[in-house]
């Protein structure tokens, strides 16, 4: 079987640019032509030279220098339009790729966010696409033009003199070998660059999250350490490949722009044997002065060629990613009971299976409750019923459909999941509640915070519910956010809500109230219940214990008191944190 091939990273980035593809076809066009207009200078200057050689009287020479400010005005004006037309093909095609990246996050499974560490798709969607921008934007069109235009004047200089143009070519063709030598390892480079970069980044994350334990306990020195270490192995590394790199940047440097020390002699040897014009040479001379300009603009897009790599294979890894495989077209759902059969479940293809053979039904209208000790599977059969993994083996139905034939959008619809760690955008407190529900009018977000409990400090605030929320909810306390977050989920109005340890940062007063709450919100919705305090569920219709990845045991609160020795080892562990608190 023949092996497929993998496009090279420069085809990738060009198939996604594939809408703009006449847009910087022009703008390489133009950049020829601003080029060459810049070049045809050296022409004017040679025919000039020839005149005057030939005795001609001034007024020849007017009509070349007319020529030749023609040709300024026609470089800045083939420039500046094919400068405008590369970025803003190039901003269209970065801006189109974060879309496409983000419909992409939206379908892959949640897993696969989860295990991403914190910031990379930041990293990606923000800093790797925006460094697509001088590929497109630069390199297509500039250094196209200024490759092409030197290898014209290069012909042009064989045609006046073939001996000529081989002497006119030492410098750069040895210039351009000592630039391929170095570009062998830039693209090895920047990848331990990326990765030392992001090794540092942690690290500051690391620091800067934690700083509150770090003085706590006393800790600064230590932890400023880890931290200056970070910074000091960045630095040190970009010293090392400065190092290693300099002698290359020094030869080429010097050498490619040194075309007249081979040219110099050569055309006066061959102008004192009789064999090369007066005229000719001086063109030739002038000429070969222009030649090595492009190819040195033409040689700062080395570095971008060997940083595309790196930045597509980010991308690209993050586009690749399996999806969860779901229907388009909705499909009729017959009620809201949900039912798992069989159901096991591997975190990536090599981790140790967490969810072991698990069968359990949900009737609709009901309130069932997941406990267990942490770490036992609880959370992870949640974001199994919503539909946030594919289940390893086994069947999850939600109204007697598997919910891999459910389409995500309509999965959505059916299901609010509110976590303990919900996250609030860095807008209002009205938007925020909002997303529950777009259409929803200020009355009804009202009513609903009411309901959740958290009409009063809302309404405490400077701003009320027009106050922002900060980065990640940062403004408001974590009992706030979760109330808020509830708030949402309610206005939602799913016909199954699932609540993941949702009370566990809120206070025993506000506890009991959004619990009243959400026993009459939920009034004939399925409800799916996880916590540790185990008196918010001591009334569910059914309580699943959940022990290393199975179910121990499951009913109600008073004959699992009696029957399962887990549950009653756990409702005397709540009791004494109660009796103690």
């Amino acid at each position: 079987m023949k092996e497929k091939k993998v496009p090279s990273p420069f085809a990738t980035l060009w198939g996604w640019a594939e809408l703009y593809h006449t847009s910087l076809y022009s703008s390489v066009v133009l950049a020829i032509l601003g080029v060459g207009c810049n070049m045809l200078a050296y022409f004017c200057v040679a025919a000039i030279i020839r005149l005057l050689l030939a005795g001609a009287n001034i007024n020849a020479c007017w009509p070349w220098c007319g020529l030749m400010l023609a040709g300024y005005v026609g470089k800045a004006l083939f420039l500046a339009r094919s400068t405008a037309l590369s970025h803003t093909a190039t901003y269209h095609t970065l801006r189109d790729l974060r879309k496409c990246l983000l419909s992409k996050l939206s379908r892959v499974p949640m897993g696969t966010i989860l295990g991403t560490p914190s910031g990379q798709y930041k990293t990606t969607i923000v800093d790797r696409v925006e460094g697509m921008e001088p590929t497109l934007a630069h390199l297509i069109p500039e250094m196209t033009s200024n490759l092409l235009v030197p290898l014209a004047i290069t012909v042009y200089i064989f045609m006046l003199d073939w001996r000529m143009g081989l002497a006119s070519l030492v410098t750069p063709v040895l210039g351009l070998f000592i630039v391929a030598q170095s570009g062998k390892t830039y693209g090895a480079r920047w990848q331990g660059a990326v990765e030392t970069g992001r090794r540092m980044t942690n690290a500051i994350v690391e620091y800067v999250g934690g700083i509150q334990v770090v003085k706590a306990f006393s800790q600064s020195a230590g932890s400023y350490k880890k931290y200056a270490r970070a910074v000091e192995d960045n630095a040190q590394y970009f010293v090392d490949w400065m190092h290693a790199n300099q002698k290359y940047m020094a030869s080429w440097q010097s050498i490619l722009p040194a075309v007249l020390v081979t040219v110099l002699p050569t055309g006066l040897l061959l102008w004192n044997g009789g064999s090369l014009a007066a005229g000719n040479f001086l063109t030739i001379i002038v000429l070969s002065l222009g030649l090595t300009g492009p190819l040195i603009a033409a040689m700062s897009f080395v570095d971008e060629l060997a940083v595309v790599g790196t930045n597509v294979g980010e991308i690209t890894k993050i586009l690749d990613a399996p999806e969860l495989n779901r229907p388009e077209q909705p499909v009729p759902i017959a009620g809201n009971a949900v039912q798992l059969k069989g159901v096991s479940f591997t975190y990536g293809k090599t981790d140790a299976e967490v969810i072991h053979d698990i069968s359990l039904d949900i009737p609709p209208g009901t309130v069932t409750a997941l406990v267990g000790p942490s770490g036992s599977g609880k959370s992870t059969m949640a974001k199994l019923i919503a539909g946030f993994w594919d289940v390893t083996a086994g069947t999850i139905t939600l109204g007697g459909i598997n919910l891999k034939e459910i389409p995500l959008a309509q999965l959505n619809q059916q299901i609010a999941y509110v976590s303990q760690d919900n996250y609030l955008f860095d807008r209002t407190i009205r938007e925020n509640i909002r997303m529950g529900r777009p259409e929803a009018t200020d009355a009804e977000v009202e009513a609903v915070s009411k309901a959740a409990g958290c009409d009063s400090f809302i309404r405490a605030l400077a701003h009320g519910y027009d106050t922002l929320c900060g980065s990640g909810g940062g403004h408001l306390s974590g009992g706030e956010k979760q109330r808020i977050s509830i708030a949402r989920a309610m206005l939602k109005d799913a016909p199954i809500v699932i609540l993941d340890e949702a009370t566990a940062s809120i206070d025993p007063e506000n506890e009991a109230l959004i619990q009243r709450a959400i026993s009459a919100l939920t009034k004939g919705k399925t409800l799916i219940v996880i916590a540790h305090h185990l008196g918010t569920i001591v009334n569910a219709d059914n309580i699943v214990v959940v022990d290393k990845g199975r179910i121990a045991a499951q009913g109600k609160q008073a004959e699992l008191q009696e029957s399962c020795p887990l549950y009653a080892l756990m409702w005397q562990a709540y009791l004494g944190s109660r009796d103690a608190a």
